[in-house]
């Protein structure tokens, strides 16, 4: 129904523009001070600032979205406009879009390709005045629930402090907190400015259960940590409930385990290193890649595999006699039709990493067809992963020149080191391409080895 004002005047408002067609979405008025303004035909007073601190927070909260009206977004940048003006074709754009548009001497329209009679451009104050309800009305919505939420988790930290609540109802209260923050991001920073982390991070001990912990260490592996509950969670009673959980957690929990471990390796200055070099976990993780049925389990093993090894390189050897170059080398092979390539370039980085010990050469030389394998991967999945797999192979080859150097040609090596000092590779990959090149070309004469760069098998 259309809105009226002192005066008789009518005014368009958003019911009215879905009931004409104008544009999709929920209902609402524009504000008085819009439409007394559009009566008098001025310009309404709309603050552009608060338009564009409206449409970032939303953007950045994480808050459910909502599909925004097709007559909001600028055709140009397929964003919603803040400061909508309008052609002579009728097309409208966002202003600073449309100006650079014409700025570039270009005189149609982007839209219909139409030449330009005429290149002022004038404020569309209609569908600006719609913009500007619609995102505040949003913007309300999502202030309320936020309000809403944020109440209700601290509601229940509250009960959690004061013991309130024990046994099972324990359980169903964190499990809340966690579905209230995977569901609305903006309450982590309520939880954790009230010291809440803090509070669930005391909660974790030698004699808690693994339902609390769990449950615990999946709300805090979401949390920005300060140093006080870093220091905490570093507690050698809670390490050990994390590494157990780690071990014999659902695929849920030990994702969220070495998450928290992550984060707290990213804090150098105090994190206890004994943490990390602990076998049961380290076990844990090489069991979790291992588990080629839970992708996410398998990423999140390789990422904190990759920190320990990076940062704390005592651990190398450790992880070498606990059998993790053969598990990465069966990644590797069991990921080769190139379905998860970020997973094949955090165990090539890891191999890479461990090829830097002499029992790691020593064990991935001994591995069944480790050789063939990092040369099928030359070229074929990311350059990083050339990168890495070309700098294992020179570690071993260093190592068994004649063994290395007769198993590599025979897989390919030759053809495909060609391809890649001609391909854009980055100038120190190229270099280390020719190194090898040479290397492989040392037990052979020119006419065989000239056979052996053949691109044909290589292509098969």
């Amino acid at each position: 129904m259309p809105q009226y004002v002192e005066g008789g005047a009518q005014v368009l408002d958003l019911a009215t523009a879905v009931k004409d067609g104008i544009l999709g979405g929920p209902t609402g008025l524009i504000p008085f001070s819009a439409r007394k303004d559009s009566v008098h035909g001025a310009k309404p007073e709309i603050n552009l600032s608060d338009l564009k601190r409206m449409m970032s927070e939303l953007e950045a909260s994480g808050d459910e979205p909502e599909e925004v009206p097709s007559v909001f977004i600028c055709p140009i940048s397929l964003e919603p406009m803040v400061d909508p003006v309008t052609l002579c074709t009728g097309q409208t754009y966002e202003r600073a879009h449309i100006q650079r548009w014409l700025a570039m001497g270009r005189r149609t329209c982007p839209t219909t390709m139409q030449e330009l009679w005429d290149e002022v451009v004038t404020p569309n104050t209609t569908l600006s005045c719609l913009i500007h309800t619609w995102f505040s009305q949003r913007y309300a919505r999502f202030k309320k629930r936020a309000e809403d939420v944020d109440g209700r988790a601290s509601e229940l930290v509250s009960a959690l402090r004061s013991r309130q609540i024990k046994g099972q109802a324990r359980v169903q209260a964190l499990k809340e907190i966690r579905k209230i923050i995977n569901s609305h991001p903006s309450v982590k920073k309520s939880v954790t400015s009230s010291g809440g982390a803090a509070f669930l991070a005391s909660l974790l001990g030698p004699f808690t259960s693994h339902a609390v912990g769990s449950e615990v260490v999946a709300v805090l592996s979401q949390l920005q940590l300060d140093q006080e509950t870093r220091l905490l969670l570093m507690q050698p009673g809670k390490i050990s409930l994390i590494t157990d959980m780690l071990n014999e957690g659902t695929i849920e929990t030990k994702v969220s385990c070495a998450g928290l471990i992550q984060t707290l390796m990213e804090d150098e200055s105090g994190f206890r290193s004994e943490i990390v070099s602990s076998p049961s976990l380290l076990v844990g993780l090489l069991r979790l890649i291992k588990d080629r049925q839970h992708l996410n389990g398998v990423s999140s093993g390789l990422a904190l595999l990759k920190s320990i090894c990076t940062k704390r390189p005592e651990t190398r050897g450790l992880l070498v006699g606990l059998g993790a170059v053969p598990k990465l080398v069966d990644l590797i092979s069991a990921n080769s039709n190139l379905s998860q390539p970020d997973l094949l370039e955090s165990a090539f980085q890891i191999l890479e990493i461990i090829s830097s010990i002499l029992d790691g050469r020593v064990a991935i030389k001994e591995c069944k067809n480790v050789i063939p394998n990092l040369v099928r991967m030359i070229m074929r999945v990311s350059e990083e992963c050339t990168r890495c797999s070309m700098n294992v192979l020179s570690s071993v080859w260093e190592m068994a020149p004649e063994e290395c150097a007769k198993s590599a040609v025979e897989a390919g090596l030759a053809a495909k080191l060609l391809l890649v000092m001609q391909s854009g590779c980055a100038p120190e990959v190229k270099q280390r391409s020719a190194e090898l090149l040479k290397l492989c070309s040392l037990n052979y004469t020119a006419t065989l080895f000239i056979s052996k760069c053949k691109l044909t098998r290589t292509i098969q």
